[in-house]
């Protein structure tokens, strides 16, 4: 079964579990059983229309499924999913 790996800072919706196998054959399917399984998950990565979020980052191995099929983008039974969700933040340098 392909495995997604959850990032530290989305753990604390899926009790703290970093890794998790699904029975899917795209990204699509694997991140909803994902939201299936870990219901607050949804909310950080589905979009309103029930996509995945433009800024969540996702490969598939080492692939970042933007450059392939996107949601529908094929897993391999040993496939490793991973969720990369996009880091904002820090602070400009003061003007000198």
């Amino acid at each position: 079964m392909p495995t997604i790996v959850i990032p530290t800072p989305l753990r604390k919706f899926s009790n703290q579990v970093a890794k998790v196998n699904v029975k899917a054959a795209n990204v699509s399917d694997a991140v909803l059983e994902l939201t299936a399984t870990f219901p607050d998950l949804e909310k950080h990565l589905i979009d309103t229309t029930g996509k995945i979020a433009p800024f969540i980052n996702i490969f598939v191995d080492d692939k970042d499924i933007r450059n392939l099929d996107r949601e529908k983008t094929n897993v391999k039974e040993n496939g490793i999913i991973f969720i990369i969700p996009a880091i904002a933040g820090g602070i400009r340098a003061p003007k000198k």
